[in-house]
Protein backbone atom coordinates (compact mmCIF):
# COMPACT_ATOMS: atom_id res chain seq x y z
CA UNK A 1 0.00 0.00 0.00
CA UNK A 2 2.87 2.75 0.38
CA UNK A 3 3.62 1.84 -3.48
CA UNK A 4 -0.10 2.52 -4.03
CA UNK A 5 0.64 6.24 -2.30
CA UNK A 6 3.17 6.99 -4.14
CA UNK A 7 1.20 6.19 -7.38
CA UNK A 8 -1.34 8.54 -5.81
CA UNK A 9 1.14 11.40 -5.97
CA UNK A 10 2.74 10.82 -9.86
CA UNK A 11 -1.17 12.49 -10.84
CA UNK A 12 0.72 16.20 -9.45
CA UNK A 13 1.93 17.70 -12.70
CA UNK A 14 3.51 21.24 -12.94
CA UNK A 15 0.68 23.18 -14.93
CA UNK A 16 0.79 25.30 -17.78
CA UNK A 17 0.98 28.91 -16.72
CA UNK A 18 1.98 32.45 -18.40
CA UNK A 19 5.27 34.17 -16.23
CA UNK A 20 3.92 35.95 -13.21
CA UNK A 21 0.99 33.56 -12.61
CA UNK A 22 2.20 30.70 -11.23
CA UNK A 23 0.57 30.70 -7.98
CA UNK A 24 -2.97 31.25 -9.93
CA UNK A 25 -2.02 28.48 -11.25
CA UNK A 26 -1.03 26.13 -8.64
CA UNK A 27 -4.18 27.61 -6.75
CA UNK A 28 -6.53 25.90 -9.78
CA UNK A 29 -5.23 22.53 -8.65
CA UNK A 30 -7.26 22.58 -5.58
CA UNK A 31 -9.29 19.74 -6.80
CA UNK A 32 -6.61 17.42 -7.42
CA UNK A 33 -4.75 18.09 -4.11
CA UNK A 34 -7.95 17.78 -2.41
CA UNK A 35 -8.59 14.58 -4.03
CA UNK A 36 -5.52 13.61 -3.25
CA UNK A 37 -5.35 14.46 0.79
CA UNK A 38 -8.56 12.30 0.92
CA UNK A 39 -7.50 9.59 -1.53
CA UNK A 40 -3.77 9.56 0.74
CA UNK A 41 -6.26 9.23 4.40
CA UNK A 42 -8.02 7.12 2.58
CA UNK A 43 -5.18 4.17 1.69
CA UNK A 44 -3.74 5.29 5.08
CA UNK A 45 -6.24 4.27 6.90
CA UNK A 46 -6.71 1.34 4.69
CA UNK A 47 -3.04 0.09 5.84
CA UNK A 48 -3.57 0.67 9.40
CA UNK A 49 -6.58 -2.03 8.71
CA UNK A 50 -4.52 -4.26 7.52
CA UNK A 51 -1.59 -4.30 9.66
CA UNK A 52 -3.03 -4.28 12.58
CA UNK A 53 -5.97 -7.08 11.76
CA UNK A 54 -2.89 -9.37 10.34
CA UNK A 55 -0.90 -9.06 13.27
CA UNK A 56 -4.03 -10.90 15.19
CA UNK A 57 -3.20 -14.26 13.02
CA UNK A 58 -0.79 -16.51 14.23
CA UNK A 59 -1.33 -18.67 10.66
CA UNK A 60 -2.77 -17.87 7.01
CA UNK A 61 -3.99 -20.13 4.55
CA UNK A 62 -4.35 -20.21 1.20
CA UNK A 63 -8.33 -18.49 1.20
CA UNK A 64 -6.64 -15.60 3.77
CA UNK A 65 -4.19 -15.21 1.10
CA UNK A 66 -6.77 -15.40 -1.54
CA UNK A 67 -8.85 -12.60 -0.24
CA UNK A 68 -5.77 -10.63 0.50
CA UNK A 69 -5.10 -10.43 -3.05
CA UNK A 70 -8.87 -9.80 -3.71
CA UNK A 71 -8.83 -6.60 -0.94
CA UNK A 72 -5.34 -5.29 -2.41
CA UNK A 73 -6.63 -5.43 -5.63
CA UNK A 74 -9.65 -3.52 -4.91
CA UNK A 75 -7.34 -0.81 -3.03
CA UNK A 76 -5.20 -0.29 -5.88
CA UNK A 77 -8.02 1.00 -7.64
CA UNK A 78 -8.74 4.24 -5.87
CA UNK A 79 -5.93 5.96 -8.30
CA UNK A 80 -8.41 5.62 -11.15
CA UNK A 81 -11.89 7.50 -9.41
CA UNK A 82 -9.01 10.19 -7.83
CA UNK A 83 -8.01 11.09 -10.99
CA UNK A 84 -11.76 11.67 -12.07
CA UNK A 85 -12.86 13.38 -9.16
CA UNK A 86 -10.03 15.51 -9.43
CA UNK A 87 -10.87 16.41 -13.46
CA UNK A 88 -14.61 16.63 -12.69
CA UNK A 89 -14.22 19.11 -10.15
CA UNK A 90 -11.81 21.19 -12.15
CA UNK A 91 -14.19 21.74 -15.16
CA UNK A 92 -17.12 21.96 -12.71
CA UNK A 93 -19.60 20.52 -15.03
CA UNK A 94 -22.35 18.81 -12.84
CA UNK A 95 -23.08 15.60 -14.45
CA UNK A 96 -19.19 14.62 -14.76
CA UNK A 97 -18.75 15.32 -11.01
CA UNK A 98 -21.82 12.69 -10.66
CA UNK A 99 -20.02 10.47 -12.70
CA UNK A 100 -17.13 10.69 -11.10
CA UNK A 101 -18.24 10.59 -7.61
CA UNK A 102 -20.45 7.30 -8.01
CA UNK A 103 -17.32 5.62 -9.65
CA UNK A 104 -15.60 6.71 -6.37
CA UNK A 105 -18.40 5.37 -4.22
CA UNK A 106 -18.09 2.10 -6.02
CA UNK A 107 -14.42 1.40 -5.52
CA UNK A 108 -15.15 2.52 -2.36
CA UNK A 109 -17.96 0.20 -1.60
CA UNK A 110 -16.17 -2.49 -2.95
CA UNK A 111 -13.14 -2.37 -0.68
CA UNK A 112 -15.52 -2.41 1.82
CA UNK A 113 -17.28 -5.44 0.65
CA UNK A 114 -13.71 -7.43 0.36
CA UNK A 115 -12.72 -6.22 4.18
CA UNK A 116 -16.49 -7.90 5.06
CA UNK A 117 -15.25 -11.27 3.10
CA UNK A 118 -12.65 -11.48 4.86
CA UNK A 119 -14.03 -10.34 8.90
CA UNK A 120 -16.62 -12.96 7.56
CA UNK A 121 -13.93 -15.50 6.81
CA UNK A 122 -11.70 -15.10 10.19
CA UNK A 123 -14.94 -15.07 12.36
CA UNK A 124 -15.81 -18.53 11.15
CA UNK A 125 -11.72 -19.82 11.19
CA UNK A 126 -10.90 -18.72 14.78
CA UNK A 127 -7.72 -21.55 14.59
CA UNK A 128 -5.87 -18.87 12.34
CA UNK A 129 -6.40 -16.02 15.16
CA UNK A 130 -3.83 -15.49 18.18
CA UNK A 131 -5.52 -17.19 21.10
CA UNK A 132 -5.08 -13.74 22.86
CA UNK A 133 -7.25 -12.69 21.38
CA UNK A 134 -11.02 -12.49 23.01
CA UNK A 135 -14.14 -13.71 20.72
CA UNK A 136 -15.49 -10.32 22.06
CA UNK A 137 -12.98 -8.27 19.85
CA UNK A 138 -14.29 -9.52 17.07
CA UNK A 139 -18.12 -9.42 17.66
CA UNK A 140 -17.35 -5.65 18.22
CA UNK A 141 -15.81 -5.02 14.82
CA UNK A 142 -17.50 -7.84 12.63
CA UNK A 143 -20.58 -4.84 11.24
CA UNK A 144 -18.15 -2.03 10.45
CA UNK A 145 -17.59 -2.90 6.90
CA UNK A 146 -21.19 -3.46 6.45
CA UNK A 147 -21.95 0.19 7.98
CA UNK A 148 -18.84 1.37 5.30
CA UNK A 149 -20.98 0.00 2.24
CA UNK A 150 -24.18 1.29 3.34
CA UNK A 151 -22.48 4.75 3.55
CA UNK A 152 -21.33 4.75 0.37
CA UNK A 153 -24.71 3.04 -1.23
CA UNK A 154 -26.62 6.14 0.56
CA UNK A 155 -23.58 8.30 -1.20
CA UNK A 156 -25.18 6.69 -4.74
CA UNK A 157 -27.87 7.52 -4.23
CA UNK A 158 -27.62 10.70 -2.93
CA UNK A 159 -25.62 11.86 -5.62
CA UNK A 160 -28.31 11.31 -8.28
CA UNK A 161 -30.46 14.37 -6.01
CA UNK A 162 -27.34 16.46 -4.93
CA UNK A 163 -23.42 16.20 -5.98
CA UNK A 164 -22.24 18.12 -2.95
CA UNK A 165 -24.34 15.95 -0.25
CA UNK A 166 -23.01 12.29 -2.02
CA UNK A 167 -19.35 13.90 -1.74
CA UNK A 168 -20.26 14.97 2.02
CA UNK A 169 -21.07 11.31 2.46
CA UNK A 170 -18.59 10.31 0.43
CA UNK A 171 -16.73 12.47 2.67
CA UNK A 172 -18.32 10.91 5.69
CA UNK A 173 -17.74 7.08 5.04
CA UNK A 174 -13.74 7.71 4.67
CA UNK A 175 -13.97 9.35 8.23
CA UNK A 176 -15.96 6.45 9.05
CA UNK A 177 -13.08 3.91 8.23
CA UNK A 178 -10.61 6.33 10.59
CA UNK A 179 -13.14 6.61 13.06
CA UNK A 180 -13.37 2.45 12.84
CA UNK A 181 -10.00 1.71 12.99
CA UNK A 182 -9.28 4.07 16.46
CA UNK A 183 -11.64 2.06 17.68
CA UNK A 184 -10.70 -1.54 16.68
CA UNK A 185 -7.22 -0.05 17.85
CA UNK A 186 -8.46 0.48 21.46
CA UNK A 187 -10.46 -2.79 21.65
CA UNK A 188 -7.20 -4.84 20.57
CA UNK A 189 -5.45 -3.22 23.22
CA UNK A 190 -8.06 -4.25 25.42
CA UNK A 191 -8.23 -7.69 23.95
CA UNK A 192 -4.42 -7.99 24.33
CA UNK A 193 -5.26 -6.93 27.91
CA UNK A 194 -3.50 -3.79 27.65
CA UNK A 195 -4.30 -0.39 28.13
CA UNK A 196 -7.26 1.43 26.31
Amino acid sequence: MPILITILVLEFHIPDYQPGHLLAALLAQWPLILSYVFSYFYVGTLWLFHHDYFNMLQRIDRNVNMLNLLMLFSITLLDYPMSLVADALTTGNRQDMQTAFIVYDLVALFISATFYFMYAYLHHHQDLKKPGISMAFYAAIKFDPVRSVTIYGLAIVATFWSVWLGAILLAGGIIFHFLAYLRMSRQLEQAKGGTA
